[in-house]
C-alpha cells in the first residue's frame, strides 16, 4: 500500500508529523478514509475518534472536537483542531 505524510495540528503545535497508509474519522457528511494519491479536498470533522494506519500495520488513535482536514494536490493531508488528544 503506497504511503503519504498527515500533519496533525493544534493550538500547542503539530502533534503528529509522519508518512501514514490509511487516515480514518467522521467528516461533515459521515465516515471516511484517506488513502495515498486521494484527490485534493477539504471538509470539516465530526467530534470524535481519528484512527491512523501506520506503514508497519499498527494503528495510532487520537480524540478530537472537530476541525478540519484538508488533502492538498501534492496527497498531504492536515488535521486542524482546537482541542485533540493522541492516545498511546
Amino acid at each position: 500500500m503506497s504511503n503519504f505524510i498527515l500533519t496533525i495540528a493544534s493550538p500547542e503545535g503539530n502533534i503528529f508529523d509522519e508518512e501514514i497508509t490509511q487516515v480514518s474519522l467522521r467528516g461533515a457528511l459521515g465516515d471516511l478514509a484517506i488513502l495515498a494519491r486521494h484527490e485534493p479536498f477539504m471538509t470539516t470533522i465530526r467530534p470524535g475518534e481519528i484512527k491512523i494506519e501506520l506503514p508497519d500495520g499498527s494503528e495510532k488513535k487520537a480524540t478530537c472536537d472537530g476541525g478540519i482536514l484538508t488533502v492538498d494536490a501534492e496527497g498531504r493531508a492536515t488535521i486542524i483542531s482546537g482541542s485533540l488528544s493522541m492516545q498511546e
